[in-house]
């Protein structure tokens, strides 16, 4: 055999601007997994806001942690125990459906019938919405930023004609206006 066929080619060479092709094809590469593992990471720790009427009309994944918010319906708090452990039920509203509510523990201070409450927990279809924890407004003014812009998605306030309505109005306006979409 002749010592053509083993002669090695001359190697082309990159010029600088393949090279810089190259570099800034695999930056992008890079940044694009890095991009890809961080918002999967957070697509588990996200919790979404969700009213009432939202909750009954697309119930969320039943793993799925979410932040329940409204006002407590007056009249609905009820108490028992599950051997030394208060277990409370309230059902929380935002003037178009009811949800009730079932949380483990002890109430905050602040915990008041027709006040503003958020809910953290998770939803099972036909069953209370389970709260791992409840907060509670800090006074007679506030209310979580979620809960007002729910209820004033559902046409049940305005902020320019006054406080929200009163807890007694909120029985009410649930049967009057949601009868077929409250839960038990």
């Amino acid at each position: 055999m002749s010592d053509a066929l083993f002669q090695a080619r001359p190697r082309r060479r990159m010029t600088r601007k393949s090279r810089r092709l190259w570099l800034v094809i695999s930056c992008l590469a890079c940044f694009a997994v890095a991009t890809a593992l961080v918002l999967n990471a957070f697509s588990s720790s996200i919790v979404f806001f969700m009213a009432p009427s939202q909750l009954v009309q697309k119930p969320p994944a039943p793993d799925r942690v979410i932040r329940l918010g409204g006002m407590v319906v007056a009249g609905s708090l009820r108490r028992e125990t599950d051997g030394k452990t208060p277990v409370n039920f309230f059902r929380v509203t935002d003037g178009q459906a009811a949800v009730e509510v079932r949380f483990e523990g002890i109430l905050p201070d602040l915990f008041r019938e027709g006040q503003s409450v958020v809910a953290l927990g998770s939803y099972h279809v036909g069953a209370p919405f389970a709260a791992s924890e409840v907060l509670a407004k800090h006074d007679e003014t506030y209310m979580p930023k979620e809960v007002a812009e729910a209820l004033q998605r559902s046409g049940k306030w305005d902020p320019r004609f006054g406080k929200p309505p009163s807890s007694e109005s909120w029985t009410s306006m649930i049967r009057d206006d949601a009868k077929g979409h409250t839960t038990p």
